[in-house]
């Protein structure tokens, strides 16, 4: 990779490259080679209180927020353009510093970048930001203004993704960002720093800060920061979501799941496990949407499990660089070591180890997983109720649809999910009871960017993605018009 791209001397701040406040580093460390590939300063306390300050003033004295949606718009639509450009620079990144198989990035870490800024560009074009509400002999104009400087902080599965899910809809609705990239995956962000810088972004709209839990803690204290945008863990999603509450500060929270597979006793049990294998080891299962629980038919059961091991045992696992690679490492030492722990509490609670289960003896370098099948797994253990985030599937049987629906919906989290049948409309029936954000009928995924992405119960709180993920950066008021500042149409 060039040097450039992996290390970065200077913050992206206030539409300049900044040297840092501190003098600490960070190393940023292969998951494939367990060695050094790239570096970046570490945000101080000073460091976010610049970006913020410059972003106050973009927001409050600046013209971003002032431009009509229509000049917004464009240069949105510039930035999905030479995002696009950049999206080999992007993959490649994120296999260095986390680890992603080169051939999943463009599914995990390029398909939606460049989509979800062209999708906001065109989405505000024709947005109503403003309506007029006659009631009688009164009319109010209500209006929908930005709510004003947010911080956006990001995880490390899919660090440019997640940005532009929050980046995209903030900078459409007019507000200014700033963006804290994690420790462990920090430099592909600044590809979409100078991506924005390049399209036109004035000065102060966007900063790029990457830093620790501290940073993050004193980005959402922070008294200039209007509201928190963030994807991670629901454990650090309690924390900033009570910290928002001390200010009563606006905050959107995208955060764990341990979604379900409900495979019906209508469906092609055998066929479709191939496919929920594959689903589920995607970015070697360190997704928070993904089904890493599949509920069988118990008549079905035994041949859902050998069809699902032997899945796993054919899935190519090594060297993230190689495109014939599916299942790549972990992106730290301390997540191989939790997987491994997940799966020793499982054996201890009685389940069995279909396939994997260890580290693949041909890679001794690396924080490698193999993808691992459990069976005989209970709705109660641990392995079923928490998340692992890593390339570990557990199997549960049920005795029938209702039994199938009780099970997914007795988890703590509801945010992705499946339904396989052989009859959709049975499909659908079903997919309406489960308590969950979106859900996936035979495998027809929805429509993202186009449609709404979030969780229901301890997934999250409000919605990414969709006319929504706009909205969530939208204050709303109500104005009391005179009638001789009533439009035409409201006089007649």
């Amino acid at each position: 990779m060039d040097d450039r791209l992996m290390y970065r001397r200077e913050f992206f701040i206030g539409g300049a490259w900044t040297p840092p406040a501190g003098g600490d580093r960070l190393g940023v460390i292969s998951p494939s080679t367990e060695e050094v590939v790239g570096e970046v300063p570490v945000a101080t306390p000073a460091d976010i209180d610049r970006a913020v300050d410059a972003a106050r003033a973009a927001f409050d004295d600046g013209p971003w927020p002032r431009l009509a949606p229509g000049e917004r718009a464009a240069i949105l639509a510039r930035a999905a353009a030479v995002l696009r450009k950049r999206e080999a620079e992007i993959a490649q990144v994120t296999v260095d510093e986390m680890g992603c198989a080169i051939s999943q990035a463009p599914r995990a870490q390029t398909g939606m970048v460049a989509a979800t800024f062209d999708y906001y560009a065109d989405l505000i074009r024709t947005f109503e930001f403003e309506r007029e509400v006659v009631a009688g002999d009164r009319t109010g104009l209500v209006t929908s203004e930005p709510v004003g400087v947010v911080g956006a902080i990001v995880p490390w599965n899919a660090p440019v993704t997640l940005s532009s899910w929050k980046a995209a809809p903030a900078l459409a609705a007019g507000c200014t960002v700033v963006v804290k990239p994690p420790p462990e995956a920090p430099l592909s962000n600044f590809i979409l720093a100078e991506a924005l810088a390049e399209a036109g972004v004035p000065a102060g709209v966007v900063s790029m800060v990457p830093g620790d839990r501290a940073a993050g803690e004193h980005l959402v204290t922070h008294p200039g920061v209007d509201k928190i945008a963030f994807t991670g863990s629901t454990a650090a999603g309690r924390r900033i979501m009570s910290l928002c509450g001390d200010q009563v500060k606006r905050v959107s929270l995208e955060l764990g799941g341990k979604s379900a597979a409900v495979v019906l006793d209508d469906a092609d049990v055998a066929g479709v496990m191939p496919t929920l294998v594959g689903g589920a080891m995607h970015l070697s299962g360190q997704v928070c949407g993904a089904h890493t629980r599949v509920l069988l038919p118990r008549a079905r059961y035994a041949e859902a499990v050998e069809a699902a091991a032997a899945a796993a045992a054919a899935i190519p696992v090594g060297d993230p660089h190689d495109p014939a690679t599916l299942v790549g490492p972990l992106v730290a030492e301390r997540q191989r070591d939790r997987v491994e722990g997940y799966i020793a509490l499982a054996v201890a609670a009685g389940a069995r180890v279909a396939a994997g289960g260890g580290r693949p003896d041909h890679l001794p370098k690396g924080w490698y997983v193999a993808p691992t099948i459990l069976a005989d797994v209970d709705n109660s253990m641990r392995v079923a109720r928490e998340e692992i985030f890593g390339p570990v599937l557990c199997l549960i049987p049920h005795d029938g649809e209702d039994d199938a629906v009780r099970i997914a919906n007795d988890s703590p989290y509801g945010l992705s999910g499946g339904v396989w049948t052989g009859d959709p409309a049975r499909g659908l029936r079903v997919a309406r009871r489960v308590r969950t954000g979106s859900i996936a009928i035979n495998g027809s995924y929805p429509p993202f960017p186009a449609v709404p992405f979030g969780g229901f119960k301890m997934s999250g709180l409000g919605r990414e993605l969709g006319p929504e993920g706009l909205r969530s950066f939208l204050e709303t008021k109500s104005i009391g018009l005179p009638a001789a500042l009533r439009s035409p149409a409201a006089r007649s």
